[in-house]
């Protein structure tokens, strides 16, 4: 078996707040009650989200509560030479393509046949731009997406907290880009990447993150990489029940009481009470609670 070894990946559009601090709680404890390693990845791979500064504020603000990368911090905004080299890969097997559609393309094409979607949710893409389609219709290319295989577009995995988890990708999601209209490049790949690169073999990460797994499974397989463990944590919500977020306002993290911050963060976890009055200490015996 694999030497464990887990990441927390936060996106620097602003400081921790309470529901990061779960999610780097629970990857750290994860990461030392096996024994393992835990590294922190920076993913401002788009860009013009984020905020001058923020990776160090919250490079300082998970020091202060005693979480600490075992390796130098990665930036996802320094690998796009890896990026581009894992989308040559699926260009040559033929499992992407161009797409020249916009948004105002693909809400056409749903409502030509018929489908909709619900507000607020992504449209599944209607395959506009798939070569046996034809292909860009002598459109510019806008975007690159992956060609889901349809064979292999229902994913199956077993969640270390939700249990078995299926989706649909091609009905569901359809076929997702992988580098988008605007230059950069698409989530779902750079993670795919970063993590077979960083060698992660657990991966705990928020609950709303967890829609994304059946994406970053397939293109594991279309890379020949290897899949992770996932284990995807509670969420903290907000006071009218809607997932607390730095777009809903969610406040930084008080570092004048990070000890405070860490047993609500444990809480949430469903990890006991326990005495400390440092961090280190209260990380401590959480391990050993996590472990059990």
């Amino acid at each position: 078996m694999a030497t464990y070894r887990g990441r927390f990946a936060p996106s620097p559009t602003g400081p921790l707040h309470a529901g990061s601090l779960v999610a780097a709680l629970a990857s750290w404890l994860d990461a030392r009650s096996h024994g393992g390693t835990w590294v922190v990845r920076m993913e401002d791979v788009d860009m013009p989200r984020c905020v001058p500064g923020a990776d160090d504020e919250i490079l300082r603000q998970l020091a202060a509560c005693g979480l600490v990368s075992d390796e130098p911090v990665v930036w996802q905004s320094s690998r796009g030479a890896r990026y581009q080299r894992a989308l040559e890969k699926l260009i040559a097997a033929g499992q992407a393509y161009p797409c020249a559609c916009s948004r105002r393309d693909i809400e056409a094409a749903l409502l030509a046949r018929g489908l909709g979607r619900e507000r607020h949710q992504a449209a599944v893409y209607p395959g506009i731009c798939r070569p046996e389609h034809g292909g860009l219709h002598g459109k510019p290319a806008r975007a690159w997406r992956f060609a889901v295989p349809a064979n292999e577009a229902r994913a199956h995995w077993t969640d270390r907290r939700l249990g078995p988890q299926t989706q649909d990708v091609a009905g569901e999601v359809g076929d997702f880009v992988l580098r988008r209209a605007d230059g950069l490049w698409a989530y779902q790949l750079a993670v795919v990447v970063d993590d077979a690169e960083q060698g992660i073999t657990h991966v705990v990460r928020g609950e709303d993150l967890a829609d994304n797994t059946a994406r970053q499974m397939l293109l594991q397989r279309a890379l020949d990489l290897p899949t992770p463990a996932y284990l995807h944590t509670p969420l903290v919500l907000g006071p009218h029940g809607e997932k607390l977020s730095k777009q809903s306002g969610a406040q930084a993290l008080d570092l004048a009481d990070t000890v405070g911050a860490l047993r609500r963060s444990a809480e949430v976890l469903g990890l006991p009470p326990v005495a400390g009055d440092t961090p280190a200490q209260a990380l401590a015996r959480w391990t050993q609670a996590w472990r059990a």
